[in-house]
């Protein structure tokens, strides 16, 4: 489910410009609801877009990468905004859609590369998400790790606003959360949910 249908199919190609053609592809993750929350019961008008989530992923990396020095900065807000890019023309694929997580990567990786290669830095662009995918440096791992603490502070804020039970968010994330600040943030979140539940009985 979305707000509007890509906008690269209503855009005259052969009078754009790459770049343009790129923007009408990427914007189109302000118009894609994270499915995860509407499946919930999260009404549209209050449902985190993929685009929202990318702005979280990176801003969340922006606020912690001050004391990670041993991190290349600019590479972790690279990955953090490419991460979900392939979402574009795929979707926001969930675990309750039984995809396989191959098909997922293959499916994704094509659609990056669709938008990308087009631009004269999309290859370098093209290989951040592949680094992001792979896993193999402490970067991409960061990343990863920070785009699971996304989706525990936002179940926060909707379990703060009655809209979801937050727990099973938190639950689902624990095995990824490694650093040390980030356990003390999650468990913090656990007691905010707590004493809201407290508050509405």
């Amino acid at each position: 489910e979305q707000k509007a249908n890509i906008p690269i199919e209503q855009l005259d190609r052969t009078r754009s410009t790459p770049l343009i053609q790129a923007w009408y592809e990427i914007v189109h993750l302000k118009h894609m609801f994270r499915q995860g929350w509407l499946k919930r019961g999260v009404p549209r008008d209050a449902c985190e877009t993929v685009a929202e989530h990318t702005f979280g992923n990176a801003m969340l990396c922006l606020l912690l990468l001050a004391d990670r020095p041993e991190l290349d900065g600019y590479k972790v807000l690279r990955l953090a905004l490419v991460h979900d890019l392939g979402e574009a023309y795929v979707g926001d694929i969930t675990p309750h859609d039984n995809v396989d997580r191959a098909d997922k990567i293959r499916m994704e990786t094509a659609a990056v590369r669709e938008i990308l290669d087009k631009l004269p830095n999309g290859a370098s662009l093209i290989a951040d998400w592949d680094e992001y995918e792979a896993q193999q440096s402490a970067e991409a791992r960061f990343v990863k790790e920070i785009d699971r603490m996304e989706l525990a502070l936002q179940a926060s804020v909707y379990d703060q606003r009655g809209l979801v039970d937050a727990t099973e968010f938190y639950d689902a994330v624990t095995p990824t959360i490694k650093s040390a600040d980030l356990k003390v943030v999650l468990q913090a979140l656990r007691g905010l949910s707590q004493e809201q539940k407290r508050e509405t009985e």
